[in-house]
């Protein structure tokens, strides 16, 4: 019995009367035996649905008592879930939702969907031959470290107020927040040394949101964004990463996208910012909890594929502490089996203690016990765990306060996950019971927590590897935290010594020190990522690889103008430091492998801490000065082609069949170097088309200048109406970038002023809370044929910011939660718009047209209901291919808590003046209801 093991062990004895000590002793061993009970009677349905759900199903259902597990609170009657599945397929999206699912993501990729469902439809969501497992949802954090533990979390209403009120104030008052850990790393004296700023860079970081990224952008902190659309998510942390890099690398382009939708959506983001996005460095601050930490998982496997793609990918190490400072809540190593039998039906406790004596329990510190999450893995591989853990937690009177005890029968994962309460508690401690198989090597951590002797006699057990997780890929960099500035704030825990102060205004030296709560390595892993046996037959403590983790070590505790990010703690500030100086390296010596970039981080990192590599710092604190000479760097050109533009035979900008004009080719260096002996290829692959001459001379183009050549272009005569002249024009020019190729579509024929309106004419298409399916409507388009301009407008009859107005084009209660995208029919999608708008409702006598100045991020609440004109984050029009056919236009709700619908749209299309044919200037033509003419 595992309270009589305990004493019997030697341990101090819980302050309790001997009638209380059996209650303890009769509480855990009843309650476990409860559970114990509906796993060994779970049928091969009941299987596949998480333990902790298939529990509370049948509490509701009187299948089992309540009052036999009465630490265990109740939950709601519906449940955000993973369903992980054999094959995505529209059949069973539609299956789940008429099952009651709310469907939230969906990832062909890791063939996984997110959908909110009532408890009840469970059984029958299991029940499918395509449904491999329902799992609670995993959940994920970011490694930010919280001066404040109290800071209250803002309503949606709130934060709706606030960005507004800050982006009001923003416009006109431009303002300048450098990271000192551009003066810390010694970034400043690298760009004026070597001259490099990030040219010809792309830098893509993941978290969870850009909500004030419009704010940034107004007082001049960052420049444009590059957001994946409907990937913008939700809070900052986003916004203050990519402040730090633009600090650091203030001409690398940058990039975002959301890692807080779902873990099978973080690695669809991953792949889409290197493959779609074409970023060149990649950071990110998150971990999934789910994310093994003896295998690479769905994440660490986006991580290998771009990386294999050449990208650069840095992670936070994270905030779990070290064995080094006391501040760990990891534990890892062999099972060791205590003899304790739990419950009746099977089982025996984990001795964490191990030849030091006997403990079934490792104690949780009473200080940091509120609603942290806790995970068991073990080694076996993913999808194929023939050994069954499961997980407990109890407080110090023996109830079960919650619990993890998954079935792993073969073609599970090993891996078990639970939640402390969410206040808290007292003299909480985990038991790890093997229920069946083999022993294996464990990994138990407890996020934001610490394992702590306990006041009842309980020892705490700590070891190092709170590396977990795609930060742990082979070729990541899991980058540790040292303060650039003044020490963190507050004791991570009552009775802690003081936090350690950076060296601003001075740069890092070998006496700087490493944050108390930055996690510490090595990372042993068992499995390749495909579950080949690294050790085959050994899977234990003496097995596996051992991976250097974290590799390097960067600046925390640095300004950022993002509101709750003054300062920014955590390896949630240090990875993009980290990335920021890989941008510098990059960008001077852009033939840079990337194991050339780990060599010289490694070889020129300063220092710190143990001598030599070690687990909490790795190779040391990098200096970007260091770091560029070690691997050579100059200042870089980097010349591109501009767009065209056109003068024909009569002075005009149309080209016309059989026409010979003047094309006039900009050519502008952006980089940081002068760019010598440019000259520009122009040629066309459109059949007929001829180009004189076919090569220019552009001389030197000095940083920031523009090269202005003319080139005569000839149309064939029979160049159909409609059908654009296709251009390439390849800079070349003495640098490392050359050369640069880019493609420009040059339309044919008169553009007519003749708009044709498309309407939907159908019903009120309801757009789902907070889901990627989004609402859809048709616009089908005919007598058109090739496009010269489209536009699309959100109409309406009366502009009004009434919930559920009906005489809107789009009614919600929350513009700033919905992304618009236009498909055309040959599969071309344009985003129209993301963000803008805050808490406004209504969209009504909306155009969205190529041709406008102001996006429609820039709108404020105070706007609302929201008319007018804007230009489309991407162009709608796209020169060539017929207009006619079905257009779809989309609308996504991306957060949750308000709802809205799609009731009138409508397409407007102008085509091209047929041969010979005036053209009507004044005339529209509409296919359904009177809409606001366009222009």
């Amino acid at each position: 019995m595992v309270a009589a093991a305990v004493l019997a062990a030697g341990l101090a004895t819980p302050p309790l009367a001997g009638a209380q000590e059996s209650t303890v002793d009769a509480n855990a061993n009843k309650q476990i035996a409860a559970l114990q009970a509906v796993k060994a009677g779970q049928t091969a349905t009941e299987s596949k649905i998480d333990s902790k759900l298939l529990v509370q199903e049948k509490i509701r259902t009187r299948s089992l008592s309540a009052a036999a597990l009465p630490g265990v609170a109740k939950t709601a009657d519906k449940a955000l879930v993973d369903i992980r599945v054999t094959k995505v397929s529209d059949g069973l999206v539609n299956d789940l939702r008429k099952a009651g699912a709310e469907v939230r993501a969906v990832s062909s990729t890791a063939a996984s969907i997110r959908a909110e469902v009532p408890l009840t439809a469970l059984p029958e969501i299991a029940k499918r031959g395509d449904v491999k497992h329902v799992e609670t949802a995993d959940q994920a954090m970011t490694a930010r470290q919280r001066e404040n533990t109290k800071d209250g979390t803002e309503t949606k209403q709130q934060k709706a107020d606030r960005i507004d009120r800050q982006l009001k104030e923003a416009i006109g008052a431009k303002s300048q927040v450098v990271s000192a850990g551009d003066r810390a790393h010694n970034a400043d004296i690298a760009r004026q040394q070597f001259g490099v700023t990030g040219t010809g860079v792309k830098a893509c970081a993941l978290s969870d949101g850009v909500d004030s990224l419009e704010v940034s952008r107004t007082k001049g902190e960052l420049p444009a964004v590059d957001v994946l659309t409907g990937q913008a998510g939700s809070g900052d942390e986003g916004t203050a990463m990519l402040e730090i890099i633009h600090d650091l690398a203030p001409n690398a382009k940058l990039g975002f996208a959301t890692a807080f939708t779902s873990d099978a959506s973080f690695a669809d983001n991953i792949r889409k910012l290197r493959f779609d996005a074409h970023c060149d460095v990649i950071v990110d601050d998150v971990i999934y909890f789910k994310e093994s930490p003896f295998q690479d998982w769905i994440i660490a496997q986006a991580v290998n594929d771009v990386t294999a793609d050449g990208a650069l990918y840095f992670s936070s190490a994270g905030n779990e502490g070290n064995v080094a400072d006391g501040t760990a809540a990891h534990w890892e190593g062999d099972f060791v089996d205590s003899g304790i039998s739990i419950g009746k039906f099977a089982g025996t406790a984990h001795n964490f203690a191990g030849a030091a004596g006997k403990q079934a329990f490792e104690p949780i510190s009473d200080a940091s016990s509120a609603n942290i999450p806790v995970t068991l893995h073990w080694s076996d591989p993913l999808g194929a765990a023939a050994d069954d853990y499961d997980l407990y937690l109890l407080d110090a009177r023996g109830n079960v306060v919650s619990f993890s005890q998954d079935v792993q029968n073969g073609a599970q994962d090993p891996y078990e996950q639970l939640a402390t309460p969410l206040f808290g508690g007292t003299g909480l401690r985990l038991a790890v019971v093997k229920f069946s198989g083999a022993g294996r090597y464990l990994s138990l951590t407890a996020f934001g927590s610490r394992f702590r002797d306990s006041a009842d006699g309980l020892k705490a057990y700590s070891t190092p590897g709170a590396v977990v997780g795609h930060a742990a890929a082979r070729k990541a960099f899991a980058v540790a935290a040292a303060p650039a500035e003044a020490a963190f704030g507050r004791p991570l825990e009552p009775g802690d010594p003081a936090n350690p102060t950076g060296p601003y205004p001075a740069a890092y030296s070998s006496a700087s020190k490493a944050e108390r709560f930055s996690s510490d390595g090595p990372r042993r892993v068992f499995f390749e990522a495909d579950g080949t046996p690294i050790t085959p037959g050994n899977a234990s403590s003496t097995g596996g690889e051992v991976r250097q983790k974290p590799e390097i070590t960067a600046a925390d505790g640095v300004h950022t103008s993002v509101s709750g990010f003054d300062p920014f703690f955590g390896t949630s500030a240090a990875a993009p430091h980290a990335a920021a100086i890989a941008s510098l390296v990059l960008s001077g010596n852009p033939g840079l492998s990337s194991s050339d970039i780990r060599e010289a981080f490694l070889k020129t990192a300063v220092d710190i801490e143990a001598p030599g590599t070690d687990n909490l710092t790795g190779a040391g604190v990098l200096l970007a000065d260091k770091v560029l000479a070690y691997t050579g760097a100059s200042p870089q050109p980097y010349a591109e082609a501009g767009q065209p533009t056109v003068r024909g035979p009569n002075g005009g900008s149309t080209l016309n069949p059989g026409d010979t004009a003047t094309v006039t080719l900009p050519v502008k260096n952006t980089g940081d170097g002068t760019a010598v002996s440019t000259s520009v290829v122009l040629t066309s692959p459109t059949q007929g088309v001829t180009i004189e001459p076919r090569a220019k001379s552009y001389g030197t183009i000095s940083p920031g200048q523009t090269g202005i050549n003319d080139f005569a272009v000839t149309v064939p005569a029979n160049q159909q109406l409609g059908s654009p002249v296709v251009l390439n024009a390849k800079v070349t020019f003495a640098g490392s970038y050359s050369p640069r190729t880019s493609t420009y579509s040059l339309p044919v024929g008169t553009p007519s002023p003749v708009s044709q309106a498309f309407a939907y004419a159908g019903p009120v298409v309801a757009i789902p809370d907070n889901s990627q399916l989004g609402a859809s409507v048709p616009l089908v388009v005919s007598g058109v044929g090739p496009a010269s301009k489209v536009s699309l407008s959100i109409d309406g009859s009366t502009c009004t910011t009434a919930e559920k107005a009906t005489t809107v084009g789009i009614d919600h209660t929350y513009v700033n939660d919905l992304v618009g995208t236009l498909t055309s029919p040959s599969g071309a999608t344009a985003t129209l718009f993301q963000k803008g708008g805050s808490n406004g409702h209504n969209l009504c006598q909306v155009v969205f047209d190529d041709s406008a100045a102001k996006l429609f991020s820039t709108v404020r609440a105070a706007d609302a209901p929201f008319a007018g004109t804007y230009r489309p984050s991407t162009p709608q029009t796209q020169p060539g291919g017929s207009a006619d056919g079905t257009w779809t236009f989309k609308v996504v709700d991306t957060a949750g808590g308000d709802t809205g619908s799609i009731r009138s749209v409508s397409l407007h299309v102008n085509g091209y003046v047929a041969a010979g044919h005036p053209a009507d200037v004044h005339k529209t033509v509409t296919t359904g209801p009177v809409r606001p003419q366009l222009a």
